[in-house]
């Protein structure tokens, strides 16, 4: 990464550059990222998905944009290298609660871990609701801001153990990933972000999502619904009647700017948001019905 490049990602993530590559920076970083560059598919919502290299992720998240996990986590592993960090990229796969006692790795996340004054941390900007704040790479419960996580050693699907790690929050809308202990490139990941950002199967293509971290809670925004989730308080929600109403918590609460978007995009993002919603009504009315 060009020097050009990590000042522009250190300005957006409002930090000076580390002189040396210290645990409380590398905590510095991974708050600021969460609360600044947001998890987010505007691109993938309007058909032109951005690739994953990650020299072109940080471009884009010095330029105002931000991206889902192989973005996100492709980025902050380079710049963290930039800055003298030992990072290892990882095979991750994310799992819903159900799924919890399953130990295959889909490869549909990236995870990273990094080491920093001997010792190892998982690091993981690219959740969107994932901890505020890197977690000690061993077997154990952790708090943070109201929030519960647990790491634990993951067997392969033989028993033999060793094979990697399972995070678990129970309080978000990803509620666990397993990620294989073995080095991973970002080639690995090319065939499922090409899945993910295409197939109208696809999650992030049927449906526009921004979510961004903070100490205390996550700001959630699924279609025309933006939520508030804070560990001991009811989840707070409100449906966006207007495309002007979207822009202004677009750029005002994730602080994704859209000045990259002609008016076309804004009536095409506008237009495939309402349809979604109106999918999601459906499916709500017909789970109530049943």
């Amino acid at each position: 990464m060009t020097p050009e490049i990590s000042d522009g990602y250190l300005r957006r993530l409002g930090l000076a550059r580390p002189p040396r590559p210290t645990v409380a920076a590398l905590f510095a970083l991974q708050r600021a990222h969460l609360e600044r560059i947001p998890y987010e598919n505007v691109d993938i919502q309007l058909g032109r998905a951005p690739g994953i290299d990650p020299e072109l992720s940080a471009r884009r998240f010095a330029a105002g944009r931000g991206g889902y996990c192989f973005h996100l986590n492709g980025g902050f592993a380079l710049l963290l290298e930039t800055l003298g960090y030992e990072v290892t990229r990882h095979l991750g796969g994310v799992l819903g609660a159900a799924d919890r006692e399953r130990r295959d790795v889909s490869g549909d996340h990236l995870a990273l871990t990094v080491r920093a004054e001997g010792e190892e941390f998982f690091v993981d900007a690219g959740l969107g609701d994932g901890p505020y704040e890197p977690l000690p790479l061993r077997a154990g419960t952790y708090r943070q801001g109201g929030f519960t996580y647990e790491l634990a050693p993951l067997e392969d699907g033989d028993g033999g153990g060793g094979a990697g790690w399972r995070y678990v929050n129970d309080g978000g809308p990803c509620p666990v990933v397993n990620f294989r202990s073995a080095p991973a490139v970002t080639a690995d990941f090319e065939a499922e972000h090409l899945r993910l950002s295409t197939s109208p199967d696809s999650g992030f293509v049927r449906t526009l999502a921004l979510l961004r971290r903070d100490a205390t809670g996550i700001d959630v925004l699924r279609g025309r619904v933006l939520s508030r989730i804070e560990p001991g308080k009811e989840t707070s929600e409100q449906v966006l009647d207007a495309p002007e109403e979207l822009w202004a918590v677009v750029g005002g609460v994730f602080g994704r700017e859209l000045d990259d978007l002609t008016p076309v995009d804004r009536a095409a993002l506008w237009a495939a948001v309402c349809r979604s919603h109106e999918a999601w009504l459906a499916d709500r009315a017909g789970s109530a019905v049943g």
